[in-house]
């Protein structure tokens, strides 16, 4: 049977609908604003007054991106350092959450007062350089992944995590003879999905994102830049200088446009990945949903 609703009842829920019509439509808003500037003239967007379609449709910011024979490199790159070092973060802060999360391991309060002192205290910008030259990690692939297999922050929100599965779980996998590896790979991880998706979906974005590090240590090797880097070094080009192409051609090029056209290219593949770890988010709740 349908449920009557009160006068008050209605007008609440309306004001609720309308709020989060507004916020969605603000967090959307930007998207949509910068995909139309990166479709617009240049000349044209440079007057203002543009909201929700472009008045002069072109492809030109586009073109002009995708005509840097270093993108394609790049990007292979960074896809190359969000996937592999996605897989190995995980796994390996997966392992010591799981160490840290077993109420047996006597020293797992020492080693969680030290993960805790990394998060507020760093070796600095040259300390940090100079290890990684004695690791002999300069102009090498390897410096994407190695520094930062381990983070402290992963480690504590998968321990948490751990530490509220069933202890049974463990206790009946060593009755029938299990090892701390076995249980981990082949029962903890299955089960513990929702927050195995959320700390790739953190390392994914932050790895796709750094061009920091490529700055630092792979700098003069153009082989090993990522497409962040490509595009930084693009943006302060275009705005330094301004780009016609042809004798009494159109095509401008502005740091507004390419800016907008940047943005909307690095947006893209994070939207898409999402959609696919949401999906783990509901498998992973349907899994771990059992008692003890």
């Amino acid at each position: 049977m349908p449920v009557h609703q009160t006068r008050g009842e209605r007008v609440v829920d309306i004001f609720f609908y309308a709020m989060l019509t507004i916020a969605a439509f603000s967090t959307v808003y930007p998207f949509i604003y910068l995909l139309v500037i990166s479709l617009n003239e240049t000349q044209d967007a440079l007057r203002g007054g543009l909201y929700f379609l472009p008045r002069k449709f072109t492809l030109d910011n586009y073109l002009y991106v995708f005509e840097n024979q270093r993108l394609a490199r790049a990007s292979f790159n960074s896809v190359a350092r969000t996937v592999i070092q996605t897989v190995l973060s995980v796994f390996c802060c997966g392992m010591l959450a799981y160490v840290l999360s077993r109420k047996t391991f006597i020293f797992r309060k020492a080693f969680s007062l030290t993960l805790v002192i990394t998060m507020y205290v760093s070796g600095g910008l040259i300390p940090t350089y100079l290890l990684i030259k004695n690791l002999h990690l300069l102009n090498t692939f390897a410096v994407y992944i190695v520094p930062g297999l381990i983070s402290a922050f992963y480690i504590f929100i998968m321990r948490t995590f751990f530490e509220q599965l069933p202890d049974g779980l463990v206790e009946s996998a060593y009755i029938d003879g299990a090892n701390d590896f076995s249980i981990f790979a082949r029962i903890i991880m299955p089960i513990s999905l929702p927050v195995v998706a959320t700390v790739a979906l953190y390392v994914a974005v932050n790895e796709w994102n750094t061009w920091f590090d490529n700055y630092l240590y792979n700098s003069r090797n153009e082989n090993l830049a990522v497409l962040q880097y490509e595009l930084q070094k693009m943006i302060q080009v275009v705005e330094n200088t301004s780009e016609t192409e042809g004798e009494g051609s159109s095509r401008v090029i502005s740091p507004l446009t390419i800016k907008s056209t940047l943005t909307i290219l690095v947006t893209v593949p994070i939207l898409l990945v999402y959609p696919f770890l949401q999906k783990y988010f509901v498998k992973g709740l349907t899994l771990g949903a059992m008692k003890d």
